[in-house]
């Protein structure tokens, strides 16, 4: 009895490693995994951008006073000339009627001092008055010209002045907020402006690319005018992530290198005939660029580590880190490899987390 007890145990523990062996086959994990190939892509960059008008004008009075009129509304569009404020006039009313008092009393003068002088020159011609007489009459006639120019010359100060009592728009635009309104005491002095006119028809689009990023776009189209001339147009992601509907193009690249964040500033031109784009927004310039050969990988096979970037390689049946330089794509799911892989590697595609350098894997299958 107890050898045929001893047979029995014999043959289950057989049998229960033979099924413990069947079953560690069966559900063994397996990897999925892809062939690396080459392409040409196109990559859409985004680069931050600040919005700005075409000119953005600061509206300042030239003379003090209090305003005694608003003609204009937030917001409104404006014409170049149209009278933006009036200053109270009367003063400067006063002082332009006191100014012209003054010219017609220099003009009088002058007249009195120019029949003095004539009738000196008779009179020293028949030798009647000596030459002293005559040069005396001769400087009063002379400081009574000099008198009627300051005097003109103070008429056209009064009118200016008056003049600029109508604060006018200098050019078509849009008008800014309105801090001060009627009643308010403002002079040129002041250190905030009496609003903006911001010519919103075109808006320039300002945004700033490495060295590095703006010498591969040089090296694709050969200079940096010949970049701006055949470069694709360029769109604008608004600050709450949908399109600007109209495409802009690059007008003009700085030929300066900032020293302080290595970057160089570009401008852009938006048309704004809806006046969808504000002064002051913000936003983020999205431009095509076309990368011959690029090697794409799904960022689901890559994994982080001391940031650093690796991908498994399959070789001999062994899943072998690889460390890769890769560049995010925009659409948040790719990496394009700029060293590490080549095409014709085999690397795994899912499941990298649970991997270890040098383990040996099973493969589901190859995709191409």
């Amino acid at each position: 009895m107890k050898n045929l007890m001893q047979a029995i145990l014999i043959l289950c523990s057989a049998v229960l490693a033979s099924c413990k062996g069947s079953y560690n086959e069966e559900y063994q994990q397996a990897y999925s995994v892809l062939t690396v190939t080459s392409d040409s892509v196109e990559i859409m960059e985004a680069y931050s951008a600040s919005i700005r008008g075409q000119q953005d004008i600061e509206i300042y009075p030239q003379v003090s006073g209090t305003i005694s009129r608003l003609c204009i509304q937030e917001g409104q569009k404006v014409r170049k000339g149209e009278t933006l404020f009036v200053i109270d006039q009367v003063p400067y009313k006063a002082a332009l009627r006191t100014a012209l008092a003054n010219v017609h009393a220099a003009q009088a003068q002058v007249e009195t001092a120019q029949l003095d002088y004539n009738s000196k020159k008779e009179l020293y011609r028949e030798n009647v008055i000596s030459e002293y007489e005559l040069s005396t009459a001769r400087n009063a006639l002379a400081i009574a010209k000099a008198g009627l120019e300051q005097a003109e010359a103070q008429e056209t100060d009064a009118r200016n002045s008056l003049s600029y009592t109508e604060v006018k728009s200098p050019s078509d635009g849009i008008v800014g907020t309105l801090p001060y309104r009627t009643g308010a005491l403002v002079s040129s002095s002041m250190g905030q402006p009496l609003t903006t006119v911001s010519d919103n028809s075109t808006m320039y689009v300002y945004f700033s690319m490495t060295e590095n990023q703006l010498r591969a776009l040089i090296r694709q189209y050969g200079s940096p005018d010949e970049t701006i001339r055949q470069m694709p147009s360029i769109r604008l992601q608004l600050n709450d992530g949908t399109m600007y509907d109209v495409p802009g193009r690059i007008e003009s690249i700085s030929g300066i290198i900032n020293t302080q964040t290595g970057t160089v500033s570009i401008r852009s031109v938006f048309p704004n005939e809806k006046r969808l784009l504000f002064s002051g927004g913000i936003g983020n310039i999205i431009i095509p660029r076309t990368e011959p050969d690029a090697v794409v990988i799904p960022q689901a096979a890559t994994y982080e580590l001391q940031d650093k970037i690796f991908a498994y390689k399959v070789q001999e049946g062994k899943a072998v880190a690889a460390p890769i330089k890769v560049e995010p794509l925009n659409n948040g799911n790719e990496y394009m490899v700029r060293s590490g892989l080549q095409p014709g590697d085999v690397i795994v595609s899912e499941g990298v987390g649970l991997l270890q350098d040098g383990m040996e894997i099973t493969l589901k299958g190859t995709d191409h």
